[in-house]
């Protein structure tokens, strides 16, 4: 709630006592934004207080319209319509909550302090045998602005990463690397090492179809042909050896995903996106054994015959869950408990968020039992803050056919249609190389992270380039443009020797438009609020669009430097520099730059 919500809130309390003879606690006060349809700011929904007023919505409406016009000078005027109370708020208040604005830097922002709860937040975890992808961009983008928002609501956040660096796949790169390779290198091949990898994670499933083919044209069935496979039984193999610790084999592992982890690092960078600490789950796995093998000591699980583990989650409206197989292997499921159980040991964890695509619902949906009858705190109440899958326009990608978009690729990609387009449409002449590299750079990523955070998370998408780029409609690159616009204009104030003052001080006559962005931009700090209660990304997205098509409004009606009235000019450029100021902040949350020209 802005400042003057809060004291609308206050007063409406007061006349019902006054008027009504009780208190109502103020959570049941409604104040809306009034409907464009209607004069007004705000309105008060009078309804809830029918019963202790004992009168209709318009007579009661009408009684605490007149008690605050005559008990609060914020309150200029109002007007009745059924059980909806529309206040009209004085030209005074509005310029007093500018004032107010300005003067916060942070406006919007609320800092974590000592004993501020701890959110932890995974994201991104990718797997070792291939290079982050358009799917993975999501992920990271959606974690990454998640944290942020978390952040800005008071809460101190760590970051993680679970690098699912074990099992099969990698093993099948590994394989193929070790048949066809030649002793490949990135250094060598000119590759950064996640391609490297996925190269040859491609290359084994191309010759794991070819043999099954061969064997299938012998006369087997694709099932024997399955269990015949040379070349997925040598992968097993060394994934036995792996488990056993083989020497030779783990060597190769580590010297592999080192240069994975040097290629993943580098995407990170571009897409402006860190972790405080990284998990690999060739350390967590044991972990995650220990652990079931206690809750079975403990009788929180049970074991079968055949020596398997299991939790019986019937009393929870679920199902039996494996935790170690037969042979004493683990699972997942095992996996995310030895991850849970290191995090914990690490840090005092008050609340865990696991950014994952919607398919692993049901995943976390039993983590969270299990880890709650475990013992962890925050087991019960662990988010799963589950989105939806994102595809190309041509349709959805398969990494072992090498028919994904590579997240490099599309960002580079980005970048170039960004330069393209800017030199296309004259922007920025007279810059130079560096400088329009820098610029398309900021743009192309912006334009890549608002298409995809725009979205409501939980929502499947399609991502289009060619629309991201576009610098009209709800773009990154639009908003960005109206950003560059107000630095250009407070660039050419400075120039003129205009300063914006602290403080306005004075009355001024507000037009519509004007009110309308005071307004807009109070209700900043309540949609960061929201955006954290309801993580979501999007809510910050849209509304710093709404903000910035307002602003263009404004700026087509009404001039700026030209303004005659010296008075109403400094009003208008303190108001253009709060607007950059909250877009600054806005967009800074979903991790995109806003760049001072364009």
């Amino acid at each position: 709630m802005s400042i003057i919500e809060i004291k609308i809130q206050s007063v409406v309390g007061q006349a019902l006592k006054r008027l009504c003879g009780q208190e109502v606690p103020e959570s049941a006060i409604q104040i809306q934004k009034t409907k464009k349809e209607f004069e007004g700011h705000y309105t008060v929904v009078v309804f809830p207080f029918l019963k202790i007023s004992r009168k209709s919505p318009e007579q009661t409406a009408q009684e605490i319209g007149t008690y605050l016009q005559q008990n609060e000078p914020s309150i200029d005027a109002f007007n009745v319509i059924k059980g909806f109370l529309n206040l009209t708020i004085a030209e005074a208040s509005w310029l007093e909550m500018l004032n107010s604005i300005h003067q916060d830097q942070e406006f919007g922002i609320k800092n974590a302090g000592e004993n501020s709860p701890l959110v932890m937040i995974e994201y991104s975890s990718p797997n070792t045998n291939k290079p982050l992808h358009l799917g993975h961009i999501r992920n990271n983008l959606l974690g990454n602005a998640l944290a942020n928002i978390i952040a800005a609501n008071g809460n101190k956040v760590v970051k993680t990463n679970i690098v699912n660096d074990r099992g099969i796949h990698i093993c099948k790169s590994m394989l193929a690397w070790q048949k066809y390779g030649n002793g490949e290198t990135p250094a060598s091949s000119g590759k950064k090492g996640d391609h490297l990898v996925g190269d040859y994670y491609v290359a084994f499933d191309q010759h794991y179809k070819a043999e099954l083919a061969s064997l299938m044209e012998k006369g087997m069935t694709k099932e024997e042909a399955e269990a015949a496979s040379t070349l997925m039984n040598e992968a097993r193999e060394m994934l036995v050896k792996w488990e056993a610790g083989d020497p030779q084999v783990r060597e190769l592992w580590a010297t592999m995903n080192g240069w994975v982890y040097e290629g993943f690092d580098e995407t990170y960078r571009k897409l402006g996106v860190s972790f405080d600490k990284i998990y690999y789950e060739s350390e967590t796995y044991l972990v995650g054994k220990d652990k079931a093998l206690e809750g079975l000591e403990k009788g929180i699980f049970y074991r079968k015959e055949d020596g398997s583990v299991w939790a019986d989650l019937t009393a929870e409206g679920l199902d039996h869950k494996l935790l170690l197989r037969a042979d004493g292997t683990s699972v997942y499921m095992t996996q995310d408990i030895g991850t849970a159980k290191l995090r914990f040991d690490d840090y005092p964890i008050n609340k865990m968020i696991y950014v994952v695509g919607n398919e692993q619902n049901y995943h976390f949906q039993v983590l969270s039992i299990l880890l709650d009858k475990l013992g962890f705190e925050w087991g019960k109440g662990l988010v799963h803050f589950s989105y939806g899958m994102v595809e190309l326009p041509e349709g959805k990608m398969k990494s072992r056919e090498g028919t994904v978009v590579d997240a490099d690729d599309l960002v580079e990609e980005m970048i170039r249609t960004a330069l393209e387009t800017s030199v296309e449409l004259g922007k920025q002449e007279n810059a130079s190389q560096e400088e329009l590299a820098e610029t398309a750079r900021i743009v192309g990523l912006g334009a890549l992270k608002y298409f995809i955070l725009k979205v409501d998370a939980r929502k499947n998408m399609t991502f289009n380039p060619k629309e991201s780029i576009d610098f009209n409609g709800n773009t990154g690159p639009f908003i960005q443009y109206t950003y560059a616009r107000i630095q250009s204009v407070l660039r050419k104030a400075a120039a003129e020797g205009i300063t914006v003052p602290q403080q306005l001080t004075g009355s001024l006559e507000l037009n519509p438009k004007e009110n309308s962005l005071i307004q807009m931009l109070s209700e900043f700090p309540e949609v960061v609020k929201q955006a954290g209660e309801d993580y979501s990304p999007s809510g910050i997205a849209n509304y710093t669009y709404d903000l910035v098509k307002e602003y263009n409004q404004f700026y087509h009606d009404y001039s700026i430097l030209r303004e005659e009235n010296t008075e109403r000019k400094l009003f208008r450029l303190m108001l253009s520099q709060n607007v950059g100021k909250v877009i600054r902040t806005g967009m800074g949350l979903l991790g995109i730059e806003v760049p001072e020209r364009m």
